[in-house]
């Protein structure tokens, strides 16, 4: 998810960016309402976490913006006040969710990862194929039941391909639906995602699920096209 941080404090600020970053998000920050309307000029971001107090316009005033200029992504609040009062009125400004500081950040990146399940559609079908079950709910891989690390943009990959089983999806489509961009730009980096998923999904494997189909695309099925291993 493509998030932008708003919040005045340095320190925070950095450690948010970091923290999320590492968790698989693409993040940019400000530290003011007004930075933060330049970025957006500029940038699409899918999600935002608003301190509400910050030197000029609150983060109040621009979740309301951000509302008025018809955005529908999820909105998550930072306060440093407990106090119902505070927290309803960012709520009322279109705010969908909110912390109290200080927080924990793992409570955040839970909340933050329930905007997405929510907003690509979850709960979803568990899948299996073969001895590989794909959980897009939880975010889990495992086959022949062993859990299998993956990155999120990994994820995101190969629940694509789960998604389109037994169908042949080319890389514009991969780069339209994961990286949300024109495939031109991806090539390379999908084929890269694509030999880091066969090491850790076929590797060792007596039956490969991930197939690249010539002049095509990519396939996962448990029976292949025409493949190149």
């Amino acid at each position: 998810m493509k998030l932008l941080v708003v919040e005045d404090e340095k320190q925070i600020r950095d450690l948010l960016f970091h923290s999320l970053t590492s968790a698989g998000h693409e993040v940019l920050s400000a530290g003011s309402t007004e930075e933060a309307m330049t970025l957006l000029q500029r940038s699409r971001v899918e999600g935002y976490v608003l301190d509400v107090t910050l030197p000029g316009l609150s983060g109040i005033e621009l979740c309301r913006w951000l509302r008025n200029q018809g955005v529908k992504d999820p909105i998550l609040m930072l306060t440093a006040s407990s106090g119902l009062t505070d927290k309803l009125k960012g709520l009322d400004s279109g705010a969908d969710d909110y912390l109290t500081k200080p927080f924990e950040l793992a409570e955040l990146k839970a909340r933050l990862n329930a905007f997405e399940r929510k907003a690509r559609g979850y709960p979803r079908p568990i899948v299996r194929l073969s001895d590989l079950v794909i959980d897009p709910n939880e975010m889990t891989v495992c086959r022949g039941g062993v859990a299998i690390e993956l990155s999120r943009k990994e994820f995101l990959l190969l629940d694509y391909l789960a998604r389109n089983q037994d169908r042949v999806v080319t890389r514009a489509m991969i780069g339209a639906a994961v990286w949300d961009s024109n495939t031109s730009l991806y090539t390379n980096v999908i084929d890269v995602f694509i030999a880091n998923l066969r090491k850790k999904i076929d590797e060792g494997r007596d039956v490969r699920l991930i197939h690249t189909v010539r002049g095509k695309g990519f396939l996962l099925a448990e029976v292949g096209l025409e493949v190149k291993k």
